[in-house]
């Protein structure tokens, strides 16, 4: 069970308490804090009997001080104004940890898109991103998928971009391959994670070829990063779904579990393991714990349950602020989000680059240049940890705020 979490409060919090430690100018920590344009619309939806609903959209730019704002669009029944708004401030920090030339930005609208026909659905993307193409552009705003998007989804949105203003297929990211797409996007936010997960535990003296790893949520995100940490050694003990989950002391078979998975949409009943609850799976003893699903699953109540040695955050917001003060306390060291799953907008500028270009990488060459990425920010993040002897969430915080607010001093008021 996930606790709701005050996102915004959440986000300005850590934001504040990096600033602190890096020393920040009040005058422009108080510009880098706030969004730079906030967008609501009402989005009307003909069904297919003819009637007609209405829903909130949203598209928040935080900050654009290193280049155009980046960031996914999400469907979902839960997203809201301060939601978007917190997703759109850590986006501005992702992109800046990993040197890539954006900025941040969040979207969504609040809609259960599993109570939409595959035709509504199409009317409801191509409604929304004709309501929001005032402040997107090439070089403005290029949205992504995220939460219930996907690449269909931006198929549509380059597609109604496209009547409108042209052909660009670089006006969205995460694209089919035969659209412009990007070989190794489907696979980066999990093999970001994989690499992230392995630097941690050289950083920490754990052998990952012993470790025994617990993912929680095993849609796209925790499948392949299960498939990277399985081929590099690591024993995947347990893993979960919204259905539930499954414990292995001995190891899962891997490609067998997740060929099962995407037959069947769930791991249940794939003939390994026993059936544990997702609230029980936290607590299983374990070297790495990956929470790979919803945010707020580890919350003041049940963090004392933990018997990990490191949290990896593969999702976002997966640690609520009290709970990740207190892993801090008890020496449970937590590997961030904006660090973790870093890998999927770091493709995704990949895919815009090779669309300016007009020209396609190979995967290898993708997956090469994503490892460089990820591990340059690892060590940046883990050098100042040391140095300032803080969290590795707080260093992160600190190293990105810090490049943002040198682009934004360089580029004046």
């Amino acid at each position: 069970m996930s606790l709701k979490v005050n996102n915004k409060k959440a986000s300005d919090d850590q934001f504040n308490q990096a600033a602190d430690l890096i020393g920040l100018d009040e005058e422009v920590r108080l510009s880098l804090i706030a969004p730079d344009r906030e967008l609501m619309v009402e989005v009307p939806l003909r069904k297919d009997d003819g009637s007609i609903q209405s829903f909130r959209g949203y598209r928040v730019q935080h900050n654009n001080s290193r280049g155009p704002f980046k960031g996914g669009i999400r469907f979902h029944e839960e997203v809201d104004l301060d939601e978007v708004r917190a997703l759109a401030a850590l986006m501005t920090w992702k992109t800046a940890l990993v040197d890539i030339p954006y900025g941040g930005g969040k979207g969504g609208i609040t809609v259960n898109p599993n109570n939409l026909s595959v035709l509504e659905l199409e009317r409801l993307s191509r409604r929304f991103f004709r309501s929001i193409d005032p402040i997107i552009g090439l070089n403005r705003d290029i949205p992504a998928p995220d939460v219930n998007t996907n690449a269909q989804i931006m198929a549509w949105f380059m597609d109604e971009y496209g009547m409108m203003n042209g052909h660009t297929p670089g006006i969205v990211t995460g694209k089919p391959i035969e659209l412009g797409g990007s070989l190794g996007r489907e696979a980066a936010t999990g093999r970001g994670t994989a690499i992230i997960t392995r630097e941690s535990a050289n950083f920490f003296n754990l052998d990952l070829s012993r470790s025994n790893v617990v993912i929680q949520g095993f849609g796209n995100v925790g499948s392949y990063t299960a498939k990277f940490l399985d081929e590099m050694g690591s024993k995947i003990i347990a893993v979960s779904d919204v259905n539930g989950g499954l414990y292995e002391p001995d190891g899962f078979d891997v490609p067998s579990l997740i060929e099962f998975n995407s037959k069947n949409r769930t791991v249940k009943g794939c003939g390994q393991g026993s059936a544990i609850s997702n609230e029980k799976l936290i607590g299983l003893e374990c070297d790495f714990l990956i929470p790979a699903a919803l945010g707020g699953v580890i919350h003041k109540m049940n963090v004392d349950e933990l018997n990990c040695k490191v949290v990896v955050e593969a999702a976002n917001g997966p640690v609520t602020p009290t709970a990740d003060k207190k892993l801090f306390e008890k020496n449970i060291h937590v590997v961030p989000d904006i660090l973790t799953n870093a890998g999927g907008v770091t493709v995704s500028y990949f895919e815009w680059v090779q669309n300016l270009q007009q020209l396609q990488w190979d995967e290898s060459e993708v997956n090469e240049k994503l490892e460089k990425k990820m591990v340059s920010a690892f060590e940046e993040v883990s050098i100042l940890m040391e140095q300032r002897k803080t969290s590795m969430r707080m260093a992160a915080f600190a190293v990105a705020i810090d490049r943002v607010a040198q682009a934004y001093a360089l580029r004046g008021i």
